[in-house]
């Protein structure tokens, strides 16, 4: 692809991305709270669509991967964007509970067509041996999505309030990430997706790859990271407030995670030609291991907040680059739509059930539990991704 097609590609869908995930994903822990105190549901209530919403994304994740190994990724794209867009719309007119969980079900559909799973799928299918520099690119600026969300939520509530709100964001998808993404989509296909390996005409075929070894240990080493990122992000505040830190810096900390993923995928594009990518993968397991361990010492050193902010959302943030790229050079690139989406189905279950499984291991033994278990999950998944390398080796082999 020419350099000139290249950032034609990128930036287009760097901006869309930012803004679907700002509009889509973020907007709804973003209004939670005025969520809760307008039409009066519980916190368990509403969040429990939520959960439901990126399972359905998880489960759906196989078939989008489908449509882009079948050079259909503008269609879907651009569809599912304004799907959504217009679900926000119908999201400002729901009264009943059931309407509530109705609108967010059918967004997990939409999530799985526009968010990072396919937009890095298309990428690697169209950019070849540039795919990493490109989803590096669109995850940088994505990456802000978060810091875009929260306070423009806030102040558009303030204004407007949140179905005003969610009207600014419906629109904002509408006119300005469905063409940018539709542009960028197209592109992409028709300069670099002659040079794709060609889809098996059966997805079954492609399917097969789950009977690899090396899939079940590269895709459950990357659930446990998930699976970390899910306890710890949905329980850091309650788990600082219990040990009596300072709300604020609680909440400055927690909100500090997003510009640090940002600065992780700086650090990683800088090092990424002198590190091998199951290197830089098992890095993002050891930071946030040591992330919960900094964390499980914060109430009595509040400084040691600092690392753990740096650590757990640099893992983070890296992971969603090195993922698609290892995933790629583990199990190849023929049909990694399909591959790719399989493998999402076990990450971002693992993400899904963090939450719930922060809360069992809060209830049976605290919030050290809870942190020894993310500890532990870090260091399972060095040995599986370690161990999927080796397994990959050994099927080259025969």
């Amino acid at each position: 692809m020419p350099s000139a097609s290249f950032h034609k590609v990128v930036w287009p869908l760097a901006i869309g991305e930012t803004i679907v995930w700002a509009g889509l994903y973020y907007a709804f822990p973003a209004l939670l709270l005025q969520w809760e105190a307008d039409p009066g549901w519980s916190k368990a209530e509403l969040t429990g669509a939520f959960t439901l919403s990126v399972l359905v994304s998880a489960l759906l994740a196989p078939f989008s991967g489908r449509i882009i190994d079948r050079a259909l990724g503008s269609q879907m794209f651009a569809g599912s964007a304004a799907a959504g867009a217009l679900l926000l719309m119908a999201l400002t007119q729901v009264t009943q509970l059931w309407q509530f969980y109705l609108v967010w079900t059918v967004m997990g559909v939409v999530l799985a067509g526009c968010l990072y799973e396919p937009c890095f799928a298309l990428l690697t299918r169209t950019m070849g041996v540039r795919a990493r520099r490109a989803i590096t690119a669109v995850s940088l600026v994505a990456g802000l999505a978060g810091t875009v969300s929260y306070p423009a939520a806030h102040y558009l509530s303030l204004a407007f309030g949140w179905r005003g709100a969610v009207m600014v964001f419906a629109s904002v998808i509408l006119l300005v990430a469905v063409p940018l993404m539709w542009f960028a989509a197209s592109l992409a296909e028709r300069t670099g997706g002659h040079q794709a390996p060609p889809s098996s005409l059966k997805a079954s075929a492609a399917a097969r790859v789950a009977g690899r070894p090396a899939f079940w240990a590269l895709a459950l080493g990357f659930a446990m990271l998930a699976l970390n990122h899910g306890m710890i992000l949905t329980h850091t505040l309650p788990l600082l407030n219990e040990r009596g830190l300072d709300p604020g810096l609680a909440v400055l900390a927690i909100s500090c995670i997003g510009p640090m993923q940002v600065i992780g995928r700086i650090v990683m594009m800088s090092v990424e030609h002198r590190v091998s990518s199951l290197a830089i993968a098992i890095s993002c397991q050891i930071a946030v291991g040591f992330a919960a361990m900094f964390l499980m010492g914060a109430a009595a050193a509040p400084l040691l907040l600092a690392p753990f902010v740096m650590l757990q959302g640099a893992g983070n943030g890296v992971t969603s680059i090195i993922r698609p790229v290892l995933t790629a050079e583990l199990l190849g690139r023929t049909d990694f739509g399909v591959i790719s989406g399989l493998t999402a189905v076990i990450y971002i279950s693992g993400f899904a059930l963090g939450p719930t499984a922060g809360s069992i291991l809060w209830q049976a033994g605290g919030y050290n539990a809870m942190l020894m278990a993310a500890i532990g999950l870090a260091g399972a998944g060095i040995g599986l991704l370690a161990a999927s390398r080796r397994l990959s080796a050994l099927a080259a082999h025969g």
